[in-house]
């Protein structure tokens, strides 16, 4: 018999999650026993085995559906250090904007204060006309990572994976001048989750299929198969240039389809409603509103 299969979620008001881990049924069991929140020192404490231990003895109990907010789904980890983005890593992406195959990843950062529920409303930011959206797959690290002699090594750093949108306005990111951040990084662009998944659980993460529409139109439909630099590769080429910690997040890319992309795709607008979804890591559903 394998390990215990184990998806981590966070429910409960913003700022007031509760720690969970899927059985499975489906069924949300508390964590609080075992830790005040999936974060750093969770995942760098050996949270993780902890949490399989106690699933498999049974020893957790349904979360109370009483808890303040019981119906909302925050993002599966709290307070990162860091969230890193990667820019076209997609060929499929690059060649609909127009831009070469880079040579290496392109690198920016987004807020850690951006991160925002998978379900959690999204704000167009005042003065904004070109806000974007982006499937991407989210990569957690879960042991600190400096120097990493190669590729191979990215396996025992990474604590799991979740779904992304890495919503960008792409005014403030290309026509304003200075760097891509400013344009990553308003208030709730970076839904996540709902789901922190282990990696025995997602098996080959360059075989994953991901998806999104806007108002029930499929703009999005690629796999991570296509993704130019894998994810063994992005984690050690960042750890050459930062360190990366336990909670730091990567977005590590999108297929192509974006807004931006196309002439007669129409940017996000307050009403619009916009869901995504990678295979095994669960849905989003996000309704734009003006900020």
């Amino acid at each position: 018999m394998g390990p215990i299969i184990v998806k981590f979620l966070r429910i409960g008001d913003l700022g007031a999650e509760r720690p969970a881990v899927l059985d499975g049924d489906g069924t949300a069991l508390d964590l609080s026993g075992i830790t005040a929140d999936i974060d750093a020192a969770f995942l760098s404490g050996g949270g993780i085995d902890r949490a399989r231990a106690a699933l498999e003895a049974g020893e957790l109990a349904p979360l109370d559906p009483a808890v303040p907010g019981g119906g909302r789904v925050g993002a599966p980890i709290a307070a990162p250090g860091k969230i890193i983005g990667i820019g076209l890593n997609y060929a499929d992406h690059a060649a609909e904007t127009g831009a070469s195959a880079p040579a290496e990843p392109i690198v920016f950062l987004k807020t850690p204060d951006c991160l925002n529920g998978p379900d959690d409303d999204v704000l167009i930011p005042r003065g904004s006309a070109k806000t974007d959206y982006e499937v991407e797959l989210a990569v957690v690290i879960g042991r600190t990572a400096r120097y990493l002699d190669g590729e191979a090594d990215a396996d025992a750093v990474i604590a799991g994976y979740a779904l992304a949108n890495d919503v960008s306005e792409r005014a403030f990111q290309i026509e304003r001048g200075g760097q891509w951040d400013k344009g990553k990084s308003c208030e709730t662009f970076c839904p996540l989750g709902p789901l922190l998944v282990t990696p025995d659980e997602v098996g080959d993460p360059q075989d994953l299929g991901l998806r999104l529409s806007v108002n029930g139109e499929v703009r999005q439909n690629g796999s991570t198969k296509d993704m130019i630099f894998t994810v063994r590769h992005i984690v050690h080429y960042l750890s050459q240039f930062m360190v990366l910690r336990p909670g730091d997040v990567i977005v590590t890319g999108t297929p192509a389809g974006v807004a931006m992309a196309k002439e007669a795709t129409p940017y996000l607008k307050p009403g619009d409603t916009v869901e995504l979804e990678i295979d095994g890591l669960g849905r989003q559903r996000q309704h734009m509103v003006q900020a």
